[in-house]
């Protein structure tokens, strides 16, 4: 019962909550207004223990109705009230007649039977549709509808009152029941953080309006909110509500640098966040004290910075400019890469049973030296390092009928090259001696 309720806030102007035992005699565990905070609730739902006794529903809804649903019981008037009914799906008496009159005062019946109650029957008593009040679940899976029904009694709050909706940070909307119109009155808005309500703030819309988006407002703070309908031809009383925004989001938390050339890369972050403006990209090489800068719109989270020296680290800062005037930065390195720095023309020469030679043209470029790799398809790959006079290696153990991939890289000081891949396959030992290559991408 604690997990259907747990999610909502307790207290005189939000959710309260009470429990009826269904025996020979109805009795009542607790009223509405005993317990006001989610510590407390909690305590007494585990404190409760099933009545023994005959399941004398129809009394126990005649109960509900005059004693439950009453301000004797601390229900309020004027607010959305809901009867959530466990069952094994039998009662010893009717409950046609007093769960119609509990629907006929606006209370809205979900109905959770735990064993083969009649459908006819219980479908009647519960809301409209049925497919939506009434559950059939074993005991042991009560958990598997408890999201699905309180989602649906959060419905049946949030459809009568004042409610929020899109909470961020520094932001929510609030969405009520049309209760005016143009012709008939406007509506006056007050909000305030609970701990400081001299900062209430009010706004002012017309009769037409069912939402309004609050925005500026402080992350990680609680507001008490107010709708007060203002109508000389009607009287509708306040509606209030409490709304917590959001812990603030922090961007950039991550800066990626990808799709580096020798002139350019480009430099993406995330999250993308409401609350940022825009960002600015400082960056510059690596020593040194010169940097450029370029602006980005807070809509886009990625750009290309061009015109860079090749071959060159640079030091790649983006900052997050926040519509509060704050600011946050992360940082990270990019390299760019030298000109022409991949490899041309990889060929293979055979040099025997099981042996070949790869042989390449050089790189442009300051080439400290050459990576080979070999993935052989039957047996374990290899590595070789060369210097960056030699362009050429022996490639032993390659078995026959087997193809196998051959990569040449070109190494730099501060990074690779561009690698070149070649596919070669090695003829069957009862065939002429001989390989094929082809080029992979």
């Amino acid at each position: 019962m604690w997990d259907l309720v747990q999610p909502f806030t307790f207290g005189p102007k939000d959710v309260q909550t009470s429990i009826i035992h269904i025996s020979t005699m109805p009795t009542m565990e607790f009223p509405f207004d005993r317990y006001l905070s989610s510590g407390a609730l909690q305590q007494a739902i585990r404190d409760t223990q099933q009545l023994m006794g005959d399941t004398n529903t129809g009394k126990a809804l005649s109960y509900a109705k005059e004693k439950f649903f009453s301000d004797e019981a601390g229900a309020r008037p004027d607010v959305p009230k809901v009867l959530v009914w466990v069952t094994d799906g039998f009662s010893t008496d009717d409950i046609s007649e007093p769960m119609q009159l509990l629907k006929d005062m606006g209370v809205t019946v979900f109905i959770v039977s735990t064993g083969r109650g009649n459908y006819l029957e219980l479908s009647a008593a519960a809301s409209q549709p049925p497919e939506k009040h009434l559950h059939f679940v074993d005991v042991d899976d009560l958990p598997i509808i408890t999201k699905e029904l309180r989602d649906a009694i959060l419905d049946v709050i949030q459809a009568n009152r004042l409610h929020a909706v899109d909470i961020t940070s520094s932001s929510f909307r609030l969405m009520w029941p049309k209760l005016l119109s143009q012709e008939t009155g406007y509506y006056t808005l007050e909000y305030a953080p609970t701990d400081d309500l001299a900062r209430k703030r009010t706004k002012q819309v017309s009769g037409a309006h069912t939402s309004l988006m609050l925005s500026n407002l402080a992350p990680e703070t609680t507001y008490e909110v107010a709708l007060i309908p203002e109508s000389n031809v009607h009287y509708f009383p306040p509606q209030t509500t409490r709304v917590t925004t959001l812990a603030e989001e922090i961007s950039p938390t991550q800066v990626l640098i990808s799709e580096s050339g020798p002139h350019s890369f480009h430099v993406s972050w995330a999250p993308m966040l409401d609350s940022v403006t825009g960002y600015q990209i400082l960056y510059g090489p690596l020593p040194g004290n010169s940097a450029k800068l370029l602006e980005v719109d807070g809509k886009h989270n990625s750009t290309v910075v061009e015109n860079l020296a090749p071959n060159t680290t640079y030091l790649v800062t983006v900052t997050a400019i926040y519509r509060s005037g704050r600011e946050k930065s992360l940082s990270a390195k990019a390299c760019t890469e030298e000109e022409g720095s991949k490899v041309r023309h990889l060929r293979f020469e055979d040099m025997g049973p099981n042996t070949l030679k790869a042989s390449w043209d050089s790189a442009d470029g300051k080439v400290l030296g050459y990576r080979v790799r070999c993935r052989r398809q039957t047996g374990p790959s290899s590595i070789i390092s060369v210097s960056p006079q030699i362009h050429s290696v022996l490639l032993t153990d390659l078995a026959s009928g087997t193809t196998n991939k051959v990569c040449v890289k070109p190494v730099y000081k501060n990074q690779a090259g561009k690698g070149l891949c070649r596919m070669v396959h090695m003829q069957p030992a009862t065939e002429a001696q001989g390989y094929k290559h082809r080029q992979t991408a």
